[in-house]
Parts: C-alpha cells; structure tokens; sequence
C-alpha cells in the first residue's frame, strides 16, 4: 500500500514539474526534417533525381547556391554519391553523409550552408571548422569550396 502511494505522490510531483514547464522539444522544421528523412530512407528514387526535385523546390536564392555546389561536387569530388539527407541534397562516400547543403529557408537561417560530417578529411590541427556559410559564390568562394571538397574525399 505504501509503494502505491509513493507512486502517485511522485507521479504527482512529475505532472506539476510538466505542468509549470512545457516541453520545448523539437521545433516544426526540425520535425519536417525528420518525417523528410524517413521517406528518404523508404525511398526507391536515384540520388540525382531526388537532388534536382529538392532543389527545384528551394527558394531562388537558396537554389542558385545550391545548384552550383551540386556542378561543383560532381566535378571535384565525383566519387561522392548524391542522395537526400534530412530532406537536404547531401553526398555520401562509402554510404555514409560526407557533405550536405543546408537551405536558409530550411530552418529560417540567415544564410545557407555547406556542411561536413565528420568522416570528411578536414582535419586540421586541434579545431577547424566543419559548416561553411555561404552569401555568395564567386570565383573565389568556388575555388574555395573546389578545394574543401577535393581535401574532404582525400
């Protein structure tokens, strides 16, 4: 009888902590991200193809960007294999995310990014970074992002 009303006591105390704090979890778009995912994973359709549907769906801006990192990844680092990631065009080696673009528009984020998972060979000292924003492509920018991804797949 005791452990019964130990239970309901804590249980008590647990739906008045819930009741004074709600839960903050996962935003929208982080939960959109994660039904996205799971498509993917049932999906039948080839890299390429899922890639060129997101990005028809991106805002202009972000696919302005987006399509010239994807130009840019099949000619320096073509051994790399496109596929969706979390509803993102992403680029696996060996079947695991090497590198991914990340829309602005995705998570209302001010600026689009190309990010690096961490079997990238990226290594550099103690810390580099691993998440690259991107407001703008130049012919410097290019240069740079050829580089990182020639460096990424080494």
């Amino acid at each position: 009888m005791a452990t019964t009303a130990k239970k309901s006591t804590a249980q008590k105390r647990t739906a008045k902590k819930t009741a004074e704090k709600p839960y903050e979890g996962f935003t929208a778009e982080e939960r959109a991200a994660m039904k996205e995912h799971a498509k993917e994973l049932k999906a039948t359709t080839d890299g390429e193809t899922a890639i060129r549907e997101k990005l028809a769906e991106m805002t202009e801006t972000d696919r302005v960007i987006a399509q010239r990192i994807h130009e840019l990844v099949r000619e320096h680092a073509p051994e790399l294999t496109p596929r969706l990631w979390y509803g993102m065009p992403a680029y696996a080696k060996d079947g695991s995310v090497l590198c991914f673009f990340q829309p602005a528009a995705k998570f209302k984020a001010r600026y689009p990014t190309l990010g690096f998972q961490d079997n990238a060979a990226l290594d550099d000292g103690s810390m580099w970074p691993t998440s690259y924003a991107i407001t703008k492509l130049t012919p410097a920018v290019e240069k740079q992002l050829a580089t990182l991804l020639e460096k990424a797949v080494s």
